[in-house]
């Protein structure tokens, strides 16, 4: 029999069930990609929506086509006869009020929403809730582009599409972690979800590179084009997520190694039947998120190895949900909650605001600043892998957090001084910045949050592992809503000020876990609350 070709070998070395995971990795992750390419295009069209040209030839007749368009509008003349070449109402001297504004309204509805999404994702089908949420976020980003083809010149227009588009937008993160929940069980290392979430980064990138193509000719498709490729992943998700492996007959979790500890966790192995105790006493199970290990009825007394049968877990189902209360009261869940808080403001600060200060600093056209700014999101996907693997090799999540936001403050400042020196300075501390910044954001909206679902407080409750990652999430948006505004509220003063409030963010971040570093230097483990369920004696 002649020998298999090397591709088909290589084909059947994977098992079913690990063929349906990585198909669920890459779809859960194209998914939120799509999410995050939809959200890049309001910072890339900053710099169209409000520039200024010297003279009418010198706008490359854009501005004439544009007037054409719209019925010959008349321009304004500036006082310095400059002739203002942007789009009402952003064309006034207050639109760095009014771009923050924007910013803010979509923020804001998210942050909000994002507490409010779990619980409503919990009783409605995933695969229905994702797709129409990716449905109605594509018809959302559009009709803001739409603003450009019908001439609509109202703040509160574009306001209000915002404002929706950040409540449907909620139905992302929830539905994709659980999801990715329901496949991955407690498998969930370091490395493994830093190149998951680097999804946001490939979508920032993504976005920026579409919504750059267009923003100088037509700025209203980058906002359609967008909108169009959530809305085709949101019909691919109804066609093909696969919202649990019992749904095709795959096994719940991934299987363990035989190795006698993972991550600092005693695991128990598998048995092949049970035996009855010395006093033949009846046996019950006690769940856990991977496992139910079946124990002495009064849980005294020590178990022998050989007398514990492990069994597949069903995730808690049975376990009433936690109160947000509740949740609160877990070791580190505040700490890391407020940590996210500041990072995600210094993150989403650089995601909505970086394309206008390259415009201004290196004086590039809207479409090039665009591009460069994808470089801090290309720095951001190192970083988030780069914090998954430190945090494994070391196990230490919080002090991994730390070290990278120390790192961070002195990056940010050197950014705004050298920046100014050329292009060269530019790109090398863009993917710094982005790698030191992004790194704690993704290592504490993945591995930490899991972690901290995990507690022994929650049994192995699925809905309490929910509830935990939206607090957490749902806090940092907050700090995301919070970041664009005061940038606009402080780049009419100097973008040297931005900098000094984002470094005073990444201090007050730093500042949150020092109690929970001290806490894991002392005691390896504590910090986000990883216990031993169970020990062999």
């Amino acid at each position: 029999m002649a020998q298999l070709p090397a591709g088909i070998r290589f084909i059947i070395s994977f098992s079913r069930d690990q063929w349906y995971r990585a198909f669920i990795f890459i779809l859960t992750f194209l998914l939120y990609a799509s999410f995050h390419l939809s959200r890049k295009p309001i910072s890339i069209v900053k710099g169209e929506l409000h520039k200024y040209c010297t003279a009418w030839d010198e706008a490359d007749g854009r501005f004439s086509s544009q007037s054409a368009k719209s019925g010959s509008i008349a321009p304004r003349q500036l006082p310095d006869n400059e002739t203002d070449c942007g789009w009402a109402p952003f064309d006034k001297n207050n639109y760095q009020q009014l771009l923050g504004a924007l910013d803010y309204s979509f923020l804001c509805a998210y942050a909000v929403g994002m507490y409010l999404s779990g619980i409503i994702g919990e009783r409605l089908p995933i695969r229905y809730y994702l797709t129409f949420g990716m449905l109605a976020s594509g018809a959302f980003t559009a009709l803001f582009g739409l603003g450009y083809f019908y001439n609509i010149h109202s703040f509160g227009f574009y306001v209000v599409t915002q404002v929706i588009n950040g409540l449907v937008q909620t139905t992302g993160w929830p539905s994709v972690v659980t999801c990715l929940g329901n496949w991955f069980g407690k498998g969930r290392r370091g490395l493994i979800m830093g190149v998951w979430n680097s999804h946001t980064s490939v979508g920032n990138i993504l976005g920026s590179l579409i919504a750059g193509y267009w923003v100088s000719t037509c700025w209203g498709l980058s906002f359609v084009v967008p909108g169009a490729i959530v809305a085709a992943m949101g019909i691919v998700c109804f066609l093909f997520l696969i919202e649990h492996p019992k749904d095709v007959r795959c096994s719940s979790t991934l299987l363990t190694h035989s190795k006698g500890s993972e991550n600092g966790t005693n695991r128990l192995r598998l048995q092949k039947q049970i035996l009855k105790t010395e006093k033949n006493r009846p046996l019950i199970c006690l769940q856990d998120p991977e496992m139910q290990c079946l124990l002495l009825s009064d849980g005294k007394g020590s178990i022998h190895p050989n007398h514990v049968v492990i069994l597949p877990g069903d995730s808690g189902s049975g376990t009433a949900a936690i109160s947000f209360t509740g949740a609160l009261k877990i070791p580190g869940v505040i700490e890391f909650s407020l940590c996210l808080l500041f990072a995600k403001l210094v993150s989403y600060t650089f995601l909505f605001w970086l394309p206008l200060y390259i415009t201004n600093v290196d004086h590039l056209d809207a479409k090039k600043a665009g591009e460069l700014s994808t470089l801090f999101d290309v720095g951001g996907i190192f970083g988030g892998i780069l914090a998954g693997v430190i945090s494994d090799r070391l196990e230490k999540r919080a002090s991994t957090c730390g070290l990278m936001l120390l790192l961070a403050a002195p990056t940010l400042y050197i950014f705004s001084t050298i920046s100014k020196m050329g292009l060269e300075a530019t790109i090398a501390m863009l993917l710094l910045s982005g790698a030191l910044v992004s790194g704690p954001y993704a290592l504490i909206t993945t591995a930490v949050s899991a972690d901290l679902g995990t507690h022994k407080s929650l049994k192995g409750n699925a809905h309490a592992l929910s509830t935990v990652t939206a607090i957490i999430d749902g806090t940092g948006s907050v700090g995301a809503a919070l970041g664009p505004l005061l940038a606009g509220l402080l780049s009419p003063s100097g973008w040297s000020n931005v900098f000094y409030m984002l470094m005073f963010a990444d201090a007050c971040a730093l500042l949150f876990l020092i109690r929970l570093i001290h806490k894991e230097l002392s005691c390896p483990g504590s910090a986000t609350g990883d216990q031993v369920p169970f020990k062999e004696q």
